[in-house]
């Protein structure tokens, strides 16, 4: 059996990083097939997900997403494609948060200048 291990760092905190998470497991679903469960913890979230062939889990937290996956005898000689699809589906969906937590930020900022 073939492991794919990827972390994520980020910052935008846990309900943000549940939203992003859900939409990830929607995806999934709808793509590939996969049947996903959500198990919500007060610090993080654990995604399990599952098809013929693949396992793994999807943790989220509000500083980081962990992703382990199992990949079966069948796609383990594809390992390494289906790694590099996968952190490239990531880093866009993370790249996509920067400019709207910037902007979130930067009003948060505002407001306490304002205010202060």
């Amino acid at each position: 059996m073939s492991e794919i291990s990827i972390r994520r760092e980020h910052r935008l905190g846990l309900p943000r990083a549940r939203e992003l998470a859900a939409k990830w497991a929607e995806d999934a679903e709808e793509q590939f097939g996969m049947s996903c469960r959500v198990e919500q913890g007060t610090e993080a979230d654990c995604i399990r997900f599952a098809r013929p062939g693949v396992e793994g889990t999807l943790t989220v937290a509000g500083d980081r997403f962990e992703l382990y996956v199992k990949l079966g005898t069948l796609l383990a000689g594809f390992r390494k494609r289906i790694e590099t699809e996968v952190e490239k589906n990531l880093d866009v969906l993370l790249a996509r948060e920067a400019p709207r937590l910037e902007a979130s930020r930067a009003e948060a900022e505002r407001r306490a200048k304002k205010e202060g």
